[in-house]
C-alpha cells in the first residue's frame, strides 16, 4: 500500500510555487530530500521550503501565492 505524506509550511506567509515562470517541483515529479518545493515569503524575505523525504509529487494542497500559516500542509508525496 502505497504511503503519502504532507510537507507542512515551517512558517506563516505567502507560498510561491515558483520563482519564475517554470515551478520549482510539479505533481508526478519525483524529488529527493533537500529539493527545494517552493518559497514563503514573511515581509519581503524568502525562504526556500525542502522535502525532508523524497517521494513522488501527488498534488499541491495550496495554490501559488496563498497566504499559509505555520504547520498547514503544502503538497503531499507518495512513494
Amino acid at each position: 500500500m502505497a504511503q503519502e505524506r504532507t510537507i507542512k509550511s515551517p512558517l506563516p506567509g505567502v507560498f510561491y510555487r515558483r520563482p519564475n515562470p517554470e515551478s520549482y517541483v510539479k505533481e508526478g515529479d519525483r524529488i529527493e530530500a533537500g529539493t527545494t518545493i517552493g518559497l514563503v515569503g514573511v515581509m519581503k524575505s524568502f525562504h526556500e521550503i525542502k522535502a525532508e523525504s523524497g517521494g513522488v509529487v501527488l498534488r499541491f494542497l495550496v495554490e501559488n501565492e496563498e497566504p499559509i500559516r505555520v504547520g498547514q500542509d503544502l503538497l503531499v508525496l507518495g512513494d
